[in-house]
């Protein structure tokens, strides 16, 4: 029995070797790093150690609206994509002709390059010399616009990085959804009928019960997937995402290593370990929340 325990261990060795080295290690360096004030990482020195770095981010201005972006983001796009993708995926799952068709067409956004459906995004929403964008020309139809939806206000960035995010991540959510649906044993349906339930009671008393793990584990992945939003917003609004009012907590993170004003790895991994405190907190009152709602078989 020993020696299978041996074998066993050793088979896992690989696979802690290398969560040791590229996860648990760089995770305790963002953590030492963001308590060394003054670090140089030229010099690999450092004046003192102490919370001034915390201080720093969450005084910064920039870091506060990369906060609200990041919140508002998580809030709007992860009930919206959920919900729209269980309506579609309870359309196709009663849609029996040409289902794996439209599951196709439905999932392709989710393998399409980010920046490219971010050109495409600009080209239906940005103003130009010579175009207004299609969407202000539908709005034009409607007797309302145009609106500078890339470069104009503030409430017009945050909803085409909203609906971009919603259109993005909402493939991935279908395909789940619909393989969830399709796993729902149909005599519990059949039961339901018998009895005269509506179709409402049904979805409510039998589909989300049973599918309620794929739904937790969609708002999880969501949740964690929306704060670490970065590249959708370069995507729609370049690089220079502090001068566009449009930057996100991991966006923050990259300027401070990279940026036009990088080169304070101290102030990143404050910024890094204060996100990383904030999915954990929401994960793990997500995870409170689904034992009463979430329904394992």
């Amino acid at each position: 029995m020993e020696k299978q325990n041996l074998k066993g261990w050793l088979y896992l060795l690989p696979a802690f070797l290398f969560l040791g080295a590229f996860m648990i290690y760089p995770l305790i360096d963002v953590f030492v790093y963001s308590f060394e004030e003054g670090y140089n990482s030229a010099s690999q020195t450092f004046f003192g150690t102490g919370l001034y770095n915390y201080s720093y981010v969450l005084h910064d201005p920039y870091f506060l609206q990369a906060v609200k972006n990041t919140f508002i983001l998580v809030v709007i796009t992860v009930p919206l994509s959920t919900g729209l993708a269980l309506l579609i995926s309870l359309a196709l799952s009663s849609i029996k002709p040409l289902r794996e068709l439209f599951q196709t067409v439905y999932f392709l956004p989710y393998v399409t390059n980010t920046l490219a459906v971010g050109l495409v995004f600009m080209i239906l929403f940005k103003k130009t010399a010579y175009s207004d964008g299609l969407v202000n020309l539908l709005l034009l139809r409607f007797g309302q616009g145009p609106v500078d939806f890339i470069d104009g206000p503030y409430w017009a960035k945050m909803f085409v990085l909203c609906f971009y995010t919603i259109w993005v991540v909402m493939p991935f959510k279908i395909l789940i959804l619909t393989s969830a649906l399709a796993s729902v044993d149909r005599v519990y349906y059949n039961a339901a009928r018998v009895d005269g339930t509506s179709r409402f009671r049904i979805f409510t008393k039998i589909t989300l019960p049973m599918i309620s793990p794929m739904v937790f584990y969609l708002i999880i992945t969501g949740f964690i997937g929306a704060f670490k939003a970065y590249s959708d917003a370069v995507a729609l609004f370049g690089t220079n995402l502090n001068a566009a009012q449009m930057n996100t907590i991991v966006g923050y993170v990259y300027d401070m290593l990279y940026g036009d004003s990088g080169g304070y790895p101290s102030y990143a991994s404050a910024a890094a370990v204060i996100l990383f405190a904030i999915v954990l907190t929401i994960t793990c009152i997500n995870l409170l929340v689904s034992r009463k709602h979430v329904h394992y078989t």
